[in-house]
This record gives structure tokens, C-alpha cells and sequence, in this order.
């Protein structure tokens, strides 16, 4: 069997995700006869028929389910080599380090000051969720995330430090006059239902509340009463004059982590992860 070419497999998702040759040609830009010639190639190359064709239409077989369920995370790993091998090459190699707008910002800035100078590392601020897709990608080659939160699939990472969690509510509240609070209650607020974040792994069920997807659109929605959050303790950092952080005494810890792609360290990579390891355990105390 010939080796599969990625024009091929872009052709067969386009046509896998459509169900018809006619909208997948027009999504790839082309005309339907090379579509379905080049599809017919695919299936005699790797000797599966793909795709059921009758009057009613297109359907997957068995073997064509399977092959969508591959083909997408094929065609993302070819990107990302593509775009680290352009990367390394570039005039003056710097290290991306991505990680969510407004966390673990005293941690970060203590890593960035005690990164040795000649390792250049760019930062990329990202939404909620959004960095173990660009360690995958290639964007990044390094990323702050959190546990239990973040999404690890392929991602190689190290924990660094835990610390609690607290509850972001507005300062009219009543809940904002209290000096702690229970998961049970911060989940169960009827006028101000929790915030349910996307991408995220949650070790309790996500709340009611509206879908957040940026730092500045949780702040106003908690300064407007709409709802509240919780978060680990040091990404306080973005909190707004008319919210409150109150201690959630049962929330689980939260663990910042420094993430890299699996099995793809660097040298650059290590010696930041080294830095963040070594600022991570002054963390560590300072939590303690």
C-alpha cells in the first residue's frame, strides 16, 4: 500500500464532514469530477471503500468512521510540524510561552525575571482553555495550565505548585460578606448562578450560569450580578474594584503546571521548565 498523502486526506474529511461531493468541492475550492476521482483513488490506495454512494446520498462506512475519527489529528500534526520546522529556522529563535490572560501572573512574572538572558521566550495571552491546542498546533512550545482544568491529552507537564481556591462575587452581594464558603453554597446561589467555562475538565459540575470564554467578560458579569466563579488564589490578579474573593474552604486545590507537547522537549524547553521549577517551589512556601 502506497502511503497516504495529506491532499487526500483533506479531500476525505471535506467530503466525510459534508456528505456530499458537490459542498465539499465547493469547500476545497474545486470541481466535483477530480473531487470524486481523488476519493476513488484514496479508497483503491489504501483498499477500503470509504463512502456508501446511492440515490439517497453519501454515507461512511465503518471503515470510512474510522478514518475520520484519525484523519483531522493527521492533518493537525502536519501543520504543526510545519510550522515548528519553519519556526526553527527563524533569524532569532525565541521561546513561545502561552498561558491564560491573567493567571498565575505573580508566578509568571517571577519565571520571566529568573529566565537567563539568552533565552529570549515570547508570551502569547490566550483565552480560557486555549493553550494545550496551541502547544499542539506548534503556536507554543510551552504553556502555564492549571489542574484540574486543562485538557492534558499530549501534553508532557510538570506540576509546580498548589494553592486554594476563591470565590469571585460581586461586592453588593451578600455572599461578598462573608469570610469563607462551601462548594455546596457557591453552587447553589439562585441570583447569581455560577459561571460555566468551555474546554475545561472540571472536578466539580460547572454551573448554571452564563458561558464565559475571556477573563474581561467573567469580570463584567460578575460586577453586573450576573454571576460569580471560582478560581485559584493568584489569579486575583485581573479582580475589579466591585468584586470580592471570598475562600472556598472546600474547593479542590488548584495546580499550576508548566506543559510542553509530549515527547517534543527542547533544550530551550528544559531550562525553562528548570526556571519554572526552581520559582514554583518559592511558590510552593510562600502558599505553604
Amino acid at each position: 500500500m502506497d502511503d497516504v498523502e495529506t491532499r487526500e486526506l483533506r479531500y476525505f474529511v471535506a467530503v466525510a464532514e459534508e456528505l456530499h461531493f458537490g459542498r465539499a468541492a465547493v469547500r476545497l475550492g474545486m470541481a466535483q469530477p477530480p473531487l470524486s476521482r481523488a476519493i476513488r483513488q484514496l479508497e483503491d490506495r489504501i483498499g477500503v471503500r470509504l463512502f456508501d454512494r446511492d440515490r439517497r446520498g453519501v454515507r461512511l462506512t465503518i471503515a470510512g468512521e474510522a478514518l475520520l475519527r484519525e484523519a483531522p489529528a493527521a492533518l493537525d500534526a502536519v501543520r504543526a510540524a510545519v510550522r515548528r520546522a519553519r519556526r526553527a529556522v527563524a533569524p532569532e529563535r525565541r521561546l513561545v510561552l502561552a498561558t491564560k490572560a491573567g493567571s498565575s501572573h505573580e508566578f509568571l512574572q517571577a519565571m520571566l525575571d529568573a529566565a537567563p538572558d539568552d533565552l529570549p521566550v515570547d508570551v502569547v495571552l490566550c483565552e480560557i482553555g486555549e493553550q494545550a491546542g496551541l502547544l499542539r498546533d506548534g503556536t507554543a512550545d510551552i504553556a502555564v495550565m492549571h489542574r484540574p482544568f486543562d485538557d492534558f491529552t499530549g501534553i508532557d507537564a510538570v506540576d509546580l505548585y498548589s494553592e486554594p481556591q476563591v470565590a469571585i462575587v460581586p461586592a453588593s452581594h451578600p455572599l461578598g460578606r462573608r469570610r469563607s464558603l462551601t462548594m455546596a453554597e457557591v453552587s447553589s446561589v439562585p441570583d447569581l448562578p455560577m459561571a460555566r467555562w468551555p474546554l475545561a475538565d472540571w472536578s466539580y459540575p460547572p454551573g448554571p450560569g452564563p458561558e464565559v470564554h475571556s477573563q474581561s467578560q467573567l469580570a463584567q458579569l460578575v460586577a453586573l450580578g450576573r454571576t460569580l466563579l471560582v478560581i485559584p488564589r493568584s489569579s486575583r490578579a485581573w479582580q475589579w474594584p466591585e468584586h470580592v474573593a471570598v475562600p472556598v474552604l472546600d474547593a479542590p486545590l488548584a495546580t499550576t503546571v508548566l506543559g510542553w507537547p509530549a515527547g517534543r522537549s527542547t533544550p530551550e524547553v528544559e531550562r525553562l521548565v528548570d526556571t519554572g521549577v526552581r520559582v514554583g517551589e518559592v511558590a510552593a512556601a510562600a502558599s505553604a
